[in-house]
């Protein structure tokens, strides 16, 4: 995607072969800032403290630490260690543990004096591959869109409502929510989003936001208890959001706040679809409510909001009484009865374990 005129991808290795520059998320969209990354220690944090943030990105950024780390020392032991320091950061992005596996599986039968090079080689790979996954969960997408403007909305925008940031932010270029909706752009269906705040971090208003606006999208910002209102007056034509893991069943865990907007559509008939490349599925798991670990982060989040002063300056402004504690659950997790469709690189699948395997036969 373009930032002003210079087209970024979110992540890329710098010309001295080793270390990545990552696009800092935390100060968007008030200061776009660019940090390089040279030790594992500096990987972790960015994945940790979510200088990089989405389950595709975390992937990526995982497997190029795995690349740092075998620079500085190649050996079984090393990798062992960076895969646990690193697999600790995030518990609940599946893309996080799928990358480091794929590394150490990849590195593992290899002489120790091969495994530098080809770790940045297999990291700049899972790097691109994430990039065409993007690129076929659009155009699936697309179709899902483009018959909904035939159909139902002729002559007229197609209302999206999308939540949190599944945009080209959380992966290495297009997104996955957003793919679509892109495509749809620039084949010349209009299209209009409704962007929740995605509160407490606020990465609709802060990242989706900023995206659509480069992108030149028509959207409007809304605070995350409008949806079910807007779809109760037929405002919204389709939900499209991410998710960090699916299970085999078909469930999604997203951003919190997300099955709430799974029960507004369910009860109003809006189509609620998931858009994931495969990495994102977990085929270990059944029971997202029983089984996917949900990350709880600090309660700062909540109490304290970010944005530009009055003089410019970016501050952290505390919205909550003093001595008030605050819980935040990252994550839930909507049941998969509740999903119209899941939206992958090879085509649209029912929410269900013969959906998924129909489009998965190797995982049958």
């Amino acid at each position: 995607m373009k930032v002003g005129e210079k087209h970024y991808h979110t992540i890329w290795l710098n010309a001295d072969g080793r270390s990545v520059d990552i696009i800092d998320q935390r100060w968007l969209p008030h200061e776009f800032r660019i940090v390089t990354l040279k030790t594992v220690a500096d990987v972790a944090v960015a994945i940790r403290d979510m200088w990089v943030r989405g389950a595709p990105l975390i992937g990526v950024t995982a497997a190029y630490g795995i690349a740092i780390a075998m620079a500085d020392d190649p050996s079984d032991r090393h990798l062992d260690a960076v895969w646990e320091e690193l697999n600790e950061t995030r518990p609940t992005a599946i893309n996080l543990r799928w990358a480091l596996d794929a590394m150490r599986q990849f590195l593992r039968p290899l002489p120790a004096e091969d495994r530098a090079e080809a770790a940045y080689r297999r990291a700049g790979e899972i790097a691109e591959e994430d990039v065409e996954l993007n690129r076929a969960i659009g155009a699936n997408g697309l179709k899902i869109i483009r018959e909904i403007a035939a159909t139902k909305k002729p002559g007229e925008p197609v209302n999206i409502l999308t939540h949190c940031n599944a945009g080209w932010l959380a992966t290495v270029d297009y997104g996955t929510a957003t793919a679509p909706i892109y495509m749809a752009t620039e084949a010349g269906i209009p299209v209009h989003v409704y962007v929740d705040e995605t509160r407490p971090r606020n990465q609709g208003a802060q990242l989706t936001a900023w995206e659509l606006n480069g992108h030149g999208v028509p959207h409007t910002l809304i605070v995350d208890n409008a949806g079910g209102h807007l779809m109760q007056h037929g405002a919204v034509d389709m939900v499209i959001v991410g998710t960090d893991r699916t299970t085999a069943n078909g469930d999604v865990c997203n951003k919190i706040g997300t099955y709430l907007k799974a029960l507004a559509a369910s009860d109003n008939d809006v189509p609620f679809y998931v858009a994931l490349p495969s990495p994102t599925i977990d085929w270990t798991v059944k029971d997202g409510v029983k089984e996917i670990p949900i990350e709880e982060r600090t309660g700062d989040e909540v109490s304290f909001v970010q944005g530009r002063g009055p003089d410019g300056a970016i501050i952290s402004v505390r919205v909550s009484p003093e001595g008030s504690p605050s819980a935040n659950p990252a994550f839930d997790v909507t049941p998969a009865r509740l999903i119209t469709g899941l939206i992958t690189e090879r085509g649209v699948a029912t929410a269900s374990p013969q959906g998924l395997k129909a489009l998965f036969p190797e995982r049958s």
